[in-house]
C-alpha cells in the first residue's frame, strides 16, 4: 500500500495540472515544448553550420529544401490551432498543449525558416513568404505579451465590477444627471445634454487603444460648470452643484470604462493582423513552393 501512495499523489498532481489551476500554457510541462522547440532550432543550426554548400547556403540546396520542408510542415500543423480551439478535450494534446506547442515551435520557425533563406533575401515571392512569416510571429509575440499582463490589470481596474455592471453604473448617472438637469437654466440644461449624448463607444480604433479623452463632452461639460460653482458654497440643495457632482462622477466611471475598452482593444488587435497574415503566408507559401518546384 505504501508503494502506491506516491503513485496515487503523482496522478493527482497530473490531474491538477490538467485543470490549468496551476500552469499556464507557457509552462505546460514544465516548459516541454520550450525545449523542444529550443533543441529544434539548435539542431538546424548546427547542421547549418557543419554542411558546406557550394556555392553558398540557398534555398535550393539540399539543405535548404529540408529546412523548408520542416518549415511548411510545421506552418500547416500550427495554423489548425484554430481548429483544435472548437475540440473540448483534455490530455497529452489538450488545447494547453497544444497552445504551448504552437507558441514555442512558431518561434522555432525564426531560426528554420531564416536558415531555410540561406539569407538570401531580394524583391520576390520567397522574401515575401519570409516578410509574412515573420510578420505572423511577430504579431503572435505581441499577443502572448498582452495576454501575459493584460488580464491582471482588467480585474484591477475593474475591481470585482463585471463590464455589464460598469455601463449600467454609467447609465444609472445618466438617469440622475438627466433628472437633476431638470431645474437647470436652458445654457446649463443645454450644457448637461452635450454630456448625456456623449458615446463612450465612439472615437475608433485608434482612440480606444490610446485611452484618449481629449475630445470628452463630460470632461468639456464639467470644466465648465466647475468654473460657476468653484467659488460658490455648497449648500447642498443648489441644482448646479449637484450635477457638477454628478458630473465628476462621471467621468470617474468614464475613465475606468475607457481604461477597460482600451485594454480590451489591445487583447484583441493582434488577432486583427496575425489572423490575415496567416492566410496571406499560406498563399504565398503556396506561390513559394509552386514557383520552386514548376520553375526552378
Amino acid at each position: 500500500m505504501a508503494s502506491q501512495a506516491p503513485a496515487k499523489r503523482a496522478r493527482q498532481t497530473e490531474r491538477v495540472r490538467s485543470d490549468g489551476t496551476h500552469e499556464g500554457f507557457l509552462r505546460h510541462r514544465n516548459f516541454l515544448w520550450l525545449k523542444i522547440g529550443a533543441a529544434l532550432s539548435a539542431f538546424c543550426l548546427i547542421v547549418y553550420l557543419l554542411v558546406d554548400v557550394t556555392p553558398r547556403h540557398n534555398g535550393g540546396s539540399w539543405l535548404g529544401y529540408a529546412l523548408g520542408t520542416i518549415g511548411v510542415l510545421l506552418i500547416l500543423w500550427l495554423t489548425a490551432l484554430g481548429y483544435r480551439k472548437r475540440k473540448m478535450t483534455r490530455g497529452a494534446w489538450s488545447l494547453k498543449a497544444w497552445t504551448s506547442a504552437h507558441v514555442y515551435l512558431g518561434l522555432s520557425l525564426i531560426v528554420i525558416g531564416t536558415l531555410h533563406t540561406g539569407f538570401q533575401l531580394g524583391w520576390n515571392v520567397h522574401t515575401l513568404a519570409w516578410v509574412l512569416m515573420m510578420l505572423v510571429i511577430l504579431s503572435g509575440i505581441y499577443g502572448i505579451s498582452v495576454y501575459a499582463t493584460l488580464p491582471q490589470q482588467m480585474s484591477f481596474n475593474r475591481d470585482q465590477v463585471t463590464e455589464t455592471q460598469m455601463l449600467a453604473s454609467l447609465r444609472e448617472v445618466d438617469r440622475q444627471l438627466h433628472d437633476a438637469a431638470q431645474p437647470l437654466s436652458q445654457h446649463h440644461a443645454a450644457l448637461v445634454r452635450e454630456s448625456l449624448e456623449q458615446d463612450v463607444f465612439g472615437g475608433g480604433l485608434w482612440q480606444r487603444l490610446s485611452g484618449s479623452s481629449r475630445n470628452c463632452a463630460t470632461r468639456r461639460v464639467h470644466r465648465t460648470i466647475r468654473q460657476e460653482t468653484g467659488a460658490k458654497a455648497d449648500t447642498g440643495n443648489d441644482p448646479l452643484e449637484r450635477v457638477d457632482g454628478l458630473l465628476e462622477r462621471k467621468l470617474a466611471t468614464l475613465s475606468r470604462v475607457r481604461r477597460h475598452l482600451r485594454y480590451k482593444a489591445m487583447l484583441e488587435v493582434w488577432l486583427y493582423v496575425h489572423i490575415p497574415a496567416t492566410f496571406a503566408l499560406i498563399a504565398a507559401l503556396t506561390a513559394h513552393v509552386i514557383s520552386v518546384f514548376f520553375y526552378w
